[in-house]
């Protein structure tokens, strides 16, 4: 990495790159040593239990994930950000889950892709650094790399690690996603505003672990991956499996039902990016609607979107599942029959489309 001169106010830079953060949108601002050594034991048993199922991009980096010198030689802190990302202008998930003919599409995704949404933000925090100080050593990511991102929230203060394994911040719930920057800069280690805030708060709580649709969360702080909604709509290339579709209802990309029943989302806040906002509508789309879409009408209604990235044919499987959770009308079965026929040379799919028609 770079090198620098050693009359830096590391304490007065810290305040300035929070003041930079804050109006380049994040909500907060963190930071962090590189002792991953607590996490580590944890991610090791993880992937030996298979929990990751098809994610072998969890595994296939060795000891960089939880060693970021390793990943980017010379880091020696990171700091880690958060933005909320709720849209304002979205149907209540309540109201999407309640009704079978909808598809209810994970609460992240109605907006822009916020890999490209935050890594611009990053990307100008790193450069007003840069004008500040003079070159530095960095790397931004945007859970695009081998990063252990909410280890590295947890321990630069941002919240703690709950039950269903995702963020919490005592005053902002759990709606926001993540950023980070590996850097050679001898930052001030951040720490929470107050000792409870550092605590982990879930107490006796587990409405996450009751609630969860295909029961993924197998205990307390561990999730088998393989289970849950989310991995099997956008992670799982191939066939959904047959005991967990029923389970699946109408939730064609991601889940959010560990997250809408968790008490501390009470003191979340909307998002006021209007990248995030929902887009096209789909916040409460029809899914016989949506099933109808050509590829070349998927391609462009999710244009900018995270959906893409899981393309038509998984798009199609995920619905095909809703659609035969859903009640049976003579449209639904013409627009699987049809769709059947169309994809005849695609097995993966017309399985799916085959149990879609079968369920009563």
């Amino acid at each position: 990495m770079s090198v620098r001169s050693n009359t830096i106010d590391y304490d007065q830079l810290l305040q300035k790159i929070a003041g930079w953060s804050a109006e380049l949108g994040f909500q907060q601002l963190g930071v962090t040593d590189i002792d991953l050594s607590a996490h580590e034991k944890h991610l090791n048993d993880w992937l030996a239990a298979g929990f990751h199922g098809e994610m072998e991009f969890m595994s296939k980096h060795g000891r960089k994930r939880s060693h970021p010198e390793a990943l980017i030689p010379g880091t020696c802190r990171v700091i880690s950000v958060r933005m909320d990302y709720m849209p304002p202008d979205s149907e209540l998930s309540a109201t999407v889950l309640d009704n079978p003919q909808l598809g209810f599409i994970s609460r992240y995704a109605l907006g822009r892709d916020y890999h490209k949404v935050m890594r611009k933000r990053l990307q100008n925090l790193c450069d007003k650094i840069q004008a500040h100080i003079g070159d530095f050593g960095y790397r931004a990511f945007v859970d695009s790399a081998p990063v252990l991102e909410k280890a590295l929230a947890e321990k630069s203060g941002l919240g703690w690690i709950g039950k269903h394994t995702n963020l919490i911040n005592q005053s902002a719930g759990s709606w926001f996603f993540l950023g980070e920057i590996y850097t050679d800069l001898p930052l001030p280690v951040t720490r929470p505003m107050s000792v409870q805030a550092a605590e982990n708060h879930c107490g006796t709580c587990t409405a996450c672990i009751n609630i969860c649709p295909t029961k993924a969360i197998i205990a307390p702080y561990r999730l088998d991956a393989r289970r849950c909604i989310s991995y099997l709509t956008i992670e799982l290339h191939g066939s959904i499996p047959m005991e967990l579709r029923n389970s699946m209802g109408n939730r064609i990309y991601g889940c959010d039902d560990c997250q809408l029943c968790c008490p501390w989302n009470r003191f979340s806040r909307t998002t006021m990016e209007d990248d995030f906002f929902t887009r096209h509508p789909l916040d409460a789309p029809d899914l016989l609607q949506l099933f109808n879409w050509s590829e070349q009408e998927f391609l462009k209604y999710t244009e900018g979107s995270a959906i893409r990235r899981i393309g038509y044919i998984r798009w199609l499987r995920n619905i095909a599942v809703a659609l035969g959770n859903a009640p049976k009308t003579e449209e639904t079965i013409r627009v699987l029959e049809h769709k059947k026929q169309a994809f005849s040379a695609n097995s993966m799919l017309v399985e799916h489309i085959d149990w879609a028609l079968k369920q009563s």
